[in-house]
């Protein structure tokens, strides 16, 4: 019997990843469906379109694509891939149980199925060409057989070869292949940065933050006491506001200590900006949100998006590190 791998987005940004894990679960929202375990495809389209009636008919009928897929499609024994972006890691599993609908446990997923989840496989692990693929912007989808055979590979802890390019040929329209586009270029802009160095990090974090207007000091490699770069509109920290930045380029998420840490070496007035690549833990962002000073976290994807808003002016040495192409795009 042929073993399907299939792509279920942990939200946006694989915001409910956490809660995958944890729950041992995949999930998917349209809550207001209620149970479609008794509808045809066809049916599912129609209860779409009267349930979302702000949906355009094409829009309509891919959601309804997706959830019926994920209910009678699907199988147990099957393989599912879900995706952290802020820690550049797939979670891979396999279905072990049939479609539910109710109560996961997970606010506004109620359509859901058990899984036992197997291995985290880090993004650079994976080939350029599968990397495309599994960049699709639906929600579901059944990945094609040369990445399915690849990660199936990687879960078995073997180096599989190199695949020949491979697109994956959802049902999509123009809006949606804009957005394909968008979310696939994102990612290698990610994999590009994570690839700096930790000095060069530390430089594009300070290139942004002049792109913005400030002025800033970075501190010279060793010890730093919390702070790799100050910024204000003066350049001494004189001026408010005075942002003390914390940049971390390693692949674990910072914990609530690291949080903790940072602050204790902080002034009243201070405004704290702590820059992790491999992101944050619940527990971190519980610790910023009830400091006493205002502190951002920002993770790879905040990152990119200052990258990205602020491109243009920023430093001719810092757009070296990270070289980027604008891509015209008809409207």
């Amino acid at each position: 019997m042929q073993i399907n791998t299939w792509m279920v987005r942990a939200g946006r940004g694989g915001e409910f990843l956490d809660d995958f894990r944890e729950k041992r679960i995949v999930a998917m929202g349209w809550a207001e469906t209620g149970d479609i375990s008794k509808l045809s495809r066809e049916a599912l389209t129609e209860k779409i379109g009267a349930v979302y009636p702000q949906y355009k008919k094409q829009k309509a009928v891919i959601t309804a694509s997706q959830l019926f897929r994920f209910c009678s499609e699907m199988k147990e024994g099957d393989h599912v891939l879900s995706y952290d972006s802020s820690r550049r890691v797939y979670l891979i599993g396999k279905v072990i149980g049939p479609y539910q609908y109710g109560s996961a446990g997970i606010s506004d997923l109620a359509h859901f199925r058990k899984v036992e989840w197997l291995k985290e496989l880090d993004r650079d692990q994976i080939s350029i060409p599968t990397k495309n693929t599994l960049g699709a912007i639906s929600t579901l989808f059944l990945i094609s057989e040369k990445p399915a055979h690849e990660l199936t590979q990687l879960l078995l802890g073997k180096q599989p070869e190199e695949p020949s390019l491979v697109d994956e040929t959802d049902d999509t329209n123009e809006d949606d292949l804009l957005r394909d586009l968008q979310a696939r270029s994102r990612e290698f802009i990610k994999d590009k940065l994570d690839r700096l160095e930790w000095d060069q990090m530390q430089e594009v974090v300070a290139g942004m933050l002049r792109a913005m207007g400030y002025k800033t000091r970075v501190s010279p490699s060793g010890p730093d006491r919390g702070k790799d770069i100050v910024a204000s509109p003066d350049g001494f920290g004189f001026e408010s506001p005075r942002i003390v930045v914390e940049v971390k380029h390693r692949n674990a998420q910072m914990g609530a200590d690291a949080i903790r840490s940072f602050l204790g070496g902080r002034h009243k007035d201070d405004k704290g900006l702590y820059v992790s690549t491999g992101g944050f833990s619940k527990d971190a962002h519980y610790e910023a949100e009830r400091a006493s000073i205002p502190v951002m976290l920002m993770d790879l994807d905040g990152l990119v998006d200052g990258v990205l808003e602020h491109y243009e002016r920023l430093d001719a040495e810092v757009r070296a590190l990270i070289p980027l192409t604008k891509v015209y795009w008809p409207t």
